[in-house]
């Protein structure tokens, strides 16, 4: 923005300096427009500028793409330092690896700062802080708990550090006066976790040892942040050597590391930060969409609209519009959930769920599959995203709601189908079952009657005479059976 204004003031001299010579008295404020934008210009280029970016909330894949650009961003334009301004519960891992990859080969020195007070740096966050250059924090902040979680309805690692209560009975190594013995049993070797437990954990603390060793932080700090999902607030973690600064907001800190050396690949560089400028940096449209349509209950519409649109599209071929809205919105909602931790036993329980709701149109269960389908579609709806990371779950309200709605327009659908059983048929051949026709001839038992403009081969048990009227009682094929009406 900054750098905007001050060429079209530079531009503006320009234009005036060049129509000097034909505007008579312009000479004079034409040069004084140059110089001021000559004299800005270079005070802004001594003081450079800073690149601020926001992470606000869970890390998912449209936080990543945003952090991506900005430092690529900041490169371009030669920004002096990158500042990231986190408040966020934790992420998906592989999103924060993007970011870290980022922050790691970044050309700009970066400071991610956790404000304001009240924010946190939880999971993903505490591994963001141990990447960046400069490790900050607002007072009331905390961080830690970067115990990995599994995604997709597996089991949470288990905690190896077990607390006992107080009431609990001693174990077998343990002596009835609160002696352990001198040789304890040994611990078992998986305390408690299954291998894939044991390898996420393993993979988190070597991952965020490297990052503390490369940052000169604490390391033995990060892996029991990882293990035992440790947090620290502020103060704690400037007195642990977790962070390097604790300050209230972005002027404070630009002059707490003016100064303050820090390396940036292979060279060391002097931070000069004492009278940067700090201009926001935006997020794209691509962004601004991808955060949309990743968002886990905007996902879940989109896929219930291509759901319902392509399913009004068969009831009603030729509509056209439900049918591309519908396609549109499937292939949307697929992109979400590619990027998305989908448990695909919930997707297809939510497919099954919207099968059979359509199957109780068509099939007279009286309610057995549509109910099934509304069951199925919950069950699949609250694990297709079964997460415990906040901000990457349906929200149940939805999911109740929507199940809800199902629920009534099946009960509708029920009751009127249940009407239509009880009404005569009111075209093909059972409509004819009690109406009057008319005989055409004289007959005793077989003849000719006449019915909603149709001859018909009839019998009947007893003498029908011409121009007599009969009622029909029962449909053989192309014969009816007749009875006089008295």
């Amino acid at each position: 923005m900054f750098w905007s204004v001050f060429n079209e003031v530079g531009q503006y001299g320009q234009r005036m300096a060049s129509c000097s010579s034909t505007i008579p008295g312009s000479r004079a404020f034409a040069i004084i427009a140059l110089l001021l934008a000559i004299l800005v210009t270079s005070s802004v280029q001594a003081g450079g500028t800073a690149l601020r970016l926001e992470i606000k909330g869970a890390i998912g894949p449209a936080t990543s793409d945003y952090i991506v650009k900005g430092i690529e961003h900041a490169a371009i334009s030669g920004a002096t330092l990158i500042i990231i301004e986190m408040d966020t519960p934790g992420g998906l891992d592989s999103a924060m690896r993007d970011m870290i990859k980022a922050i790691l080969n970044s050309p700009v020195p970066v400071a991610t700062f956790v404000s304001p007070s009240g924010s946190r740096a939880a999971s993903a966050g505490t591994y963001l802080l141990y990447a960046s250059h400069i490790a900050a924090m607002a007072p009331a902040t905390n961080l830690g708990s970067a115990t990995p979680v599994q995604i997709g309805g597996g089991n949470q690692p288990s905690n190896p550090f077990k607390i006992k209560p107080a009431d609990e009975p001693a174990d077998d190594d343990e002596k009835a006066d609160g002696e352990v013995d001198s040789e304890p049993k040994p611990q078992a070797a998986d305390d408690g976790k299954t291998a894939m437990e044991r390898k996420v954990i393993n993979d988190a603390i070597a991952y965020i040892r490297g990052l503390a060793e490369l940052r000169g932080r604490n390391a033995d700090w990060a892996e029991q942040a990882v293990r035992s999902a440790e947090s620290l607030n502020a103060t704690q973690a400037l007195e642990q050597n977790v962070i390097d600064v604790v300050v209230e907001s972005i002027p404070e800190l630009l002059a707490a590391i003016d100064g303050r050396t820090v390396k940036v690949g292979d060279t060391e560089q002097v931070l000069a930060t004492a009278d940067l400028l700090v201009e926001h940096f935006e997020p794209d449209w691509r962004t601004r969409l991808l955060a949309t349509i990743t968002d886990p209950n905007i996902a879940y519409l989109l896929m219930l609209i291509g759901i319902y649109g392509l399913m009004f599209e068969g009831y009603n071929p030729g509509a056209i519009v439900p049918g591309v809205v519908g396609a549109i919105c499937i292939l949307l909602a697929l992109f979400a959930f590619q990027v998305l931790p989908v448990n695909y036993a919930g997707l297809a329980l939510i497919i099954l769920g919207v099968v059979l709701i359509i199957a109780e149109s068509l099939v007279p269960s009286f309610g057995a599959l549509g109910f099934g389908g509304v069951a199925a579609f919950v069950f699949g709806s609250i694990i297709l995203l079964d997460s415990d990371i906040p901000g990457m779950q349906i929200a149940r309200p939805l999911i109740f709601s929507i199940a809800l709605v199902a629920s009534l327009l099946l009960l509708g659908l029920v009751f009127v189908l249940m009407k239509l059983r009880i009404r005569p048929a009111v075209s093909g051949a059972d409509s004819m079952l009690g109406q009057l026709a008319e005989a055409l001839e004289d007959f005793e038992r077989d003849g000719v009657v006449f019915i909603n403009g149709e001859r018909w081969n009839a019998h009947s048990e007893v003498p029908v005479n011409k121009g007599d009227k009969v009622r029909v009682t029962k449909i053989q094929g192309l014969v009816v059976d007749v009875a006089p009406t008295d």
